[in-house]
């Protein structure tokens, strides 16, 4: 059943947010929550989005697709929010633009697969061409990865980023020689890691989401595959490397536009902001509640740029346009948002930067 919401006020920029706090992906709710609300406090500070003050209305990612787009659907229609923003998976997404799409703005805060041309549909987060495909390069020259078997959810963002990786890593004389796809909420990698064990493989690229990461990892672990198979994931962070334990972390490797480790005026400011708001006792910080941050911010930088959040003026948002953030430049391609990105090895229960790997032009 949709949950009732009162009218929103005429003074009130009102955003339904959709982050999970449930399921697999629910191990990353706490810190969306804690980045989402800081990033409300600092817009309200200043003036709020199209002069009026930002409210998120919450919506919980974290059930089937077709639940969390019916509550969605219900919030726009009923015009009790003027746009949306969040991190959430691409199945949800598409599951939300089928009802809504091209009828408010909404700023997608997760890495994704690209593609997505609706209306008003702003994809904030890395993308295969920036993130996976130059840190497997990056792989290659500095680790000597080259044969690579593939673990995944089973969604669209997984198989899509596999299909784009296969073509693209032959170019660069890497290959995918193995692939598996599981459905989200497995805890069980038996027969996966059987599988992994029996190929002749360099390292391993994983797709997995959450929980089923960490549960991916522990097994792997276990099965005393990290000594020989790095893995490198376009998702992990820093909740799933604490969730996991130090020695499931072995030769694990990641990519993204944000860690919390990194060090840059920006990073600092926002690691100083995050702390002093929230404590010691503070939600993990890591890319996927950065990356609601950044969602929200961008939608504030969109309606100062043209003027509301209106479909037609998000329209006129100018190829090109770009504005800096705790990540850097931010630059956006038709709707597609360029950023640095780049590639860190897992220190114990922490990330350590080792190199750029993507930079915005």
């Amino acid at each position: 059943m949709t949950a009732h919401h009162p009218p929103r006020p005429r003074d009130v920029t009102a955003l339904a947010f959709v982050v999970p706090l449930q399921g697999p992906t629910g191990i990353y709710g706490p810190s969306c929550l804690a980045f989402g609300d800081l990033a409300v406090e600092q817009l309200n500070a200043g003036g709020g989005i199209a002069g009026r003050q930002v409210e998120l209305v919450l919506v919980d990612a974290g059930r089937p697709p077709h639940e969390v787009a019916a509550d969605v659907a219900a919030l726009v229609r009923s015009g009790r929010v003027d746009g949306i923003a969040g991190w959430h998976i691409s199945a949800v997404r598409q599951a939300i633009t089928r009802r809504v799409g091209g009828r408010v703005v909404y700023a997608y805060a997760a890495m994704h697969e690209g593609g997505d041309d609706t209306p008003g549909v702003f994809m904030i987060g890395e993308r295969p061409a920036n993130q996976l495909l130059p840190a497997a390069r990056w792989m290659r020259a500095h680790h000597g990865v080259s044969r690579w078997a593939v673990v995944g959810n089973d969604y669209v963002f997984p198989r899509v980023t596999v299909a784009t990786a296969r073509r693209a890593l032959l170019e660069s004389g890497s290959e995918v020689t193995q692939e598996t796809f599981v459905p989200l909420g497995t805890s069980d990698f038996a027969p996966v890691l059987a599988q992994l064990r029996d190929s002749r493989l360099d390292g391993v690229i994983m797709l997995l989401m959450g929980q089923d990461a960490v549960h991916f990892n522990r097994q792997f672990a276990r099965a005393g595959l990290s000594d020989t198979l790095p893995r490198l994931s376009p998702a992990v962070e820093e909740n799933t490397l604490l969730a996991a334990g130090s020695g499931a972390n072995e030769h694990l490797f990641a990519a993204a536009a944000y860690f919390d480790t990194m060090t840059s005026t920006g990073t600092d400011l926002l690691a100083r902001q995050y702390a002093d708001r929230w404590g010691p006792h503070a939600p993990t910080a890591n890319a996927v509640g950065e990356s609601c941050f950044e969602a929200l911010h961008f939608l504030a930088h969109l309606a100062r740029q043209c003027g509301s959040l209106s479909i037609d003026a998000a329209a006129r948002l100018p190829d090109g346009f770009f504005y800096e953030s705790p990540r850097g430049l931010m630059r956006l391609r038709g709707n597609l948002v360029d950023q640095d990105v780049f590639v860190a090895k897992a220190d114990g229960l922490e990330f350590r930067v080792e190199d750029q790997i993507s930079r915005t032009a």
